[in-house]
């Protein structure tokens, strides 16, 4: 059975037995107290306290104060316009850091007794959501201050505060607010093997308190095996380690979980010089801080570059890793491209810090820098050996400058060649140490092997993005009666493009149609079948087939290509003028629907199968009403289904969201359907239309041409009629033209019916005239004085402001558009 390491170690934590406290404050006491007491230590406070306003907001009241040096005294009350250190960081809601010297121009508000004159004090203004809340104040028991890691630890504490204040809590702030940082804490007995934790160290290793027993091997087991040897110069100090000492290092949590911690412990000395006790805090942190001893520093590279992705990404580490440690003046990396140099990153940026050389011609590649005329990096990059040149020492033209003080050329080597070649150099002399040569080697190795890899990743999101670009549609169409919006998020696994699609197709000026579609599965294959399907529906589609024929013409041609993905798709023809809608989905996730008042509904559709599994599936036809102001929304799963989201707790997430959106701003309510872009198991697609109406009503009128010989003179009639009653005779010679061309075209050279359709929108008079025959009619190459035919269509696209064709169901439909000419637009105020 598992014992309680805390009570076999019969250590008990320094200062836990009293903290200075407050008339109307309090401290914590037992092991939460003992935890405070030693989290503050390390942060080089002996004492907190925590002031609020009171007194009509004339003052400063001393609410709690809580560390382990209860002789510290500080007052009760503090007045705002005082000239104490904490009334003053209140009022200019700035942090002030005052060591012993700086402290005495501060007599107000410094902390008692007299011996508190060698200490140093810290005021921190306590603010959120723009309210002041008060003050904390820390004090140190050392004359220097507070050195720069422990002001940003305090920094840190003073945020958790202000939140637990800000949330109303009425006891303990501080203590609250310090076990939110999540700071565990310890006692070691060396000799012993036993270790006094917290609870909080444990919850941060991933031990549960039944589960310890005490020993400092149960603690161990759970780090990273790479970083032992730096732990273990913790557990078994030695003479030379006394003091303060911190690093950083690696555990693995029961779920798997890696995290980075960050040790800080001192060695406090016996009577005989042995050591007896380490006395440690612990935090969790993050992969971008870095300790302060070379271990630490190889450990956070390692960790950084295994994050970099892209080259980019690997020139920034390089820098952070070399540039501050080093103190260097400049640092640049450059790739070895057919034996040139290519500048991939430059620091600083600004072309004044660099030599008279490389200003003229600030880009990407050397100026005049083949390998070969760079001698001392020839050198380097044939032996693969670090070069470190002091300062004075004379080198060529394109690099005098960049290290007066000191060059460090460093090749980086992967995989058996190198990858490129980094350049470290000082301003003022400087002087290589052995340590610095051995991080200037274990760097140079890291980022080599780092920088191989971001190439390749690289030159992967490059065709991915390419091949993204070939599927997907580059812009939407605009829309005479709505806005259309969309978006597409690849999953962050694998290659970045899937089998996710999405189209707006125009279908003639007031109908298009909307499709949304996914291919099973993540893979190029996916992406591969996904560009087939996108290319088919939009040609079944500007055919002019129904949305149901147009989803069976996709299925088998899918079927057909006998491979063994499927794929779902949702299809939608929408005409703009009257708001009517026609659903088809196979297999696909219902589209939803947010009306003007911002209720939101899935639309009810009769699906069929998903494509490419029968051939003579049928896919029933769903028809909605549309009112102006409506959203309709098309998803694809990656939106709403996870390992870890159900689909319908997913729909019911994306209704809300659909809801709360703004529909003035369609762009943004997509944004805000996608979420906080978090971990993305799919590929993601969304297509939002906002459905407005048409702001101009097309009047219409249409007239079925018989097969007589007379038929032409019936058409003419009925466009001269037509135009009367519309008030627009004034282009009725243009109009009357194109009509016996087009109408004479069509019953000379097709068979079947032949129907003549009329539009006026606005100041614009279209002309259609549809046909049995898919093939379009050609123009004559060559027309001259014996021609006896021929010239109709020339005729036609002379006097059209507009003239095309486009396929219908069954054939064809040639038009041409026509402008009133007059200066107010043409109005009707009746039908034909």
């Amino acid at each position: 059975m598992p014992h309680d390491g805390r009570a076999r170690t019969g250590v008990s934590a320094p200062g836990a037995s009293g903290a200075g406290t407050a008339d109307n404050g309090s401290a914590p006491s037992g092991p939460e107290a003992a935890t405070s007491d030693r989290a503050l230590t390390f942060a080089g406070a002996a004492l907190a306290a925590l002031y609020a306003p009171a007194a009509g907001d004339e003052e400063l009241e001393l609410l709690e104060t809580t560390g382990g040096a209860p002789e510290y005294r500080l007052p009760k009350r503090l007045s705002l316009s005082g000239g104490s250190a904490a009334a003053h960081a209140f009022r200019t809601d700035r942090p002030m850091w005052l060591n012993a010297a700086a402290l005495a121009a501060y007599p107000e508000g410094a902390p008692t007794p007299p011996r508190a004159r060698t200490a140093s004090l810290g005021a921190l203004p306590l603010g959120a959501d723009g309210e002041r809340l008060g003050c904390l104040v820390v004090v140190g028991a050392i004359a220097d201050g507070f050195d720069a890691g422990q002001q940003r630890f305090l920094e840190r504490y003073a945020v958790a505060v202000a939140c637990v204040l800000r949330a109303g809590a009425e006891d303990s702030p501080l203590s609250r607010a310090l076990r939110g940082l999540r700071v565990g804490s310890f006692v070691l007995v060396p000799d012993t093997g036993l270790i006094e934790a917290d609870d909080a160290l444990l919850e941060i290793v991933g031990i549960t308190p039944d589960d310890f027993d005490g020993k400092v091997d149960t603690l161990l087991a759970h780090a990273l095996p790479e970083d032992m040897p730096a732990l273990m110069s913790v557990t078994e100090p030695s003479l030379h380690a006394l003091g303060r000492r911190e690093l950083e290092f690696r555990v693995r949590r029961p779920s798997g979980e890696v995290r980075w911690l960050s040790l800080s412990c001192r060695v406090p000395a016996s009577a005989d010089d042995e050591p007896e006790r380490v006395l440690g805090v612990v935090t969790a942190t993050q992969v971008k801080s870095r300790g302060v001893d070379d271990v630490s520093r190889i450990q956070w590279l390692t960790a950084a570059l295994d994050e970099a992705a892209s080259v980019g990404d690997v020139g920034q580490v390089a820098v952070t890793a070399l540039r501050e440690p080093l103190g260097a003046d400049r640092v640049a990396l450059a790739d070895v491209r057919d034996e040139r140099l290519m500048v991939t990153l430059l620091d600083p940026p600004d072309p004044d810090s660099w030599p008279q050389l490389w200003r003229p011609q600030w880009r990407s590649e050397w100026p005049d820098a083949p390998i070969s005329a760079l001698p001392t990096l020839q050198l380097a990059l044939r032996d693969g050996r670090m070069d470190l040149w002091p300062a004075g020492t004379a080198v060529e033209p394109g690099l005098a400058g960049v290290g007066p003080g000191g060059l460090a050329v460093l090749p980086l080597p992967a995989k058996g060649s190198v990858a490129g070649v980094c350049l470290v150099g000082w301003e003022e002399p400087h002087e290589f140490i052995p340590e610095e040569r051995s991080l200037l080697t274990a760097t140079a190795a890291l980022v080599g092997q780092a920088l191989k890899r971001a190439h390749a990743h690289d030159a992967e999101q490059e065709l991915a993005t390419l091949l993204q670009r070939s599927l997907l549609p580059r812009r939407l169409p605009e829309l005479p009666g709505g806005t259309a919006v969309a978006r597409y998020l690849p999953a962050r696994r694998g290659l970045q493009v899937g089998g996710d699609w999405y189209d707006v197709i125009a279908l003639s000026e007031d109908r298009i149609a909307l499709v949304i579609g996914d291919v099973q599965g993540h893979s190029a294959a996916a992406a591969t079948i996904m560009g087939q399907m996108r290319t088919a529906v939009r040609a079944y589609a500007v055919e002019g087939h129904p949305p149901d024929v147009v989803v069976a013409h996709a299925n088998r041609l899918l079927v057909g290509m006998e491979t063994d993905l499927f794929a779902t798709c949702c299809y939608v023809e929408l005409d703009l003028e009257e708001g009517t809608t026609l659903f088809v989905r196979a297999g696909h996730i219902s589209p939803l629907l947010r009306h003007p008042d911002g209720s939101t509904e899935e639309v009810l559709i009769e699906g069929g199968p998903p494509l490419g599994i029968l051939a003579e599936a049928e896919f029933p036809l769903t028809a909605v009403a549309l009112t102006p102001g409506t959203v309709l929304a098309l998803i694809t799963d990656g939106l709403v289904e996870a390992a870890d989201l159900p689909l319908d707790v997913g729909m019911e997430r994306t209704r809300t969201a659909l809801a709360g959106a703004d529909p003035t701003d369609p762009a943004r309510m997509a944004d805000a359907l996608l979420g906080d872009g978090g971990r993305r198991e799919d590929d993601v697609a969304l297509l939002l239309l906002r459905y407005d109406g048409m702001k101009t009503r097309p009047i219409r009128a249409g007239w079925v041409v018989w097969r007589l010989p007379d038929a032409v003179m019936h058409a003419r009639r009925f466009t001269a009629r037509t135009l009367r009653h519309w008030h627009v005779q004034e282009a009725a010679d243009a109009v009357l033209l194109v009509v016996s061309e087009l109408v004479t075209n069509a019953l000379v050279h097709t068979q079947g019916a032949v129907r003549l359709d009329l539009v006026l929108r606005g100041n614009r008079v279209r002309v259609s005239v549809s046909d049995s025959s898919p093939r379009a009619p050609a123009k004559p190459v060559i027309v001259d004085w014996e021609s006896t035919g021929g010239r109709g269509l020339l005729l036609v696209e002379a006097v059209s402001d507009a003239y095309g064709t486009v396929p219908v169901a069954g054939g064809k439909q040639v038009w041409s558009e026509i402008t009133v000419p007059r200066g107010e637009p043409a109005t009707a105020d009746a039908k034909a």
